[in-house]
C-alpha cells in the first residue's frame, strides 16, 4: 500500500521538526514537504498534490485559515488545522470546520496523543475520514 503523503506547514521550527520526526518513524506516511509560512505551503501543495496537510493557525503574514481557503479554492485535500487554542467547542474549531478543515488537532498534545494523531493523518489520506463528519481529533 501507498505510504500517505503529507505537507507540514508551521512557523516553528521546533515544531515542525517535532511533526517529521514523529511522522518518520511510521513507514505508512511519507513525509513530502515541510513549509515555514503560506506562500510556501502553497507552492509546495500546487506541485506535490500531497494527500493530507497539517497546518498551523497562527503565522505571521498569512494565517492558516487564509491557507486554508486557499488550498480550498485551489487544491481541496484533507486539511488538519493545528494550534494550541483547539479544545472542544472553542469558536476557532468551529470556524476552521465551517471553513473546510479535514480534522482540528491541539498542537500541544500532538506528542501526548501521538498515536491518535497519525491514526487521524492515516485515515484522512486514505479517505477513511469523510469531511461531513462531527469534527474529528480535537484533543483538548
Amino acid at each position: 500500500m501507498k505510504p500517505v503523503r503529507i505537507v507540514v506547514v508551521d512557523d516553528s521550527l521546533t515544531i515542525r521538526a517535532m511533526i517529521e520526526t514523529l511522522l518518520e518513524r511510521d513507514r505508512r506516511i511519507e513525509v513530502i514537504g515541510i513549509a515555514r509560512n503560506g506562500e510556501e505551503a502553497i507552492d509546495m501543495i500546487r506541485l506535490e498534490k500531497p494527500d493530507v496537510v497539517t497546518l498551523d493557525i497562527a503565522m505571521p503574514g498569512k494565517d492558516g485559515l487564509m491557507i486554508l481557503d486557499e488550498i480550498m479554492d485551489m487544491e481541496p485535500c484533507p486539511v488538519i488545522m493545528l494550534s494550541s487554542l483547539m479544545r472542544e467547542g472553542a469558536p476557532i474549531v468551529a470556524e476552521a470546520m465551517d471553513r473546510g478543515a479535514a480534522a482540528c488537532f491541539n498542537k500541544a498534545m500532538i506528542v501526548r496523543e501521538a498515536t491518535r494523531f497519525i491514526g487521524l493523518i492515516r485515515d484522512l489520506g486514505r479517505g477513511l475520514v469523510t469531511v461531513d463528519a462531527e469534527p474529528v481529533a480535537i484533543a483538548a
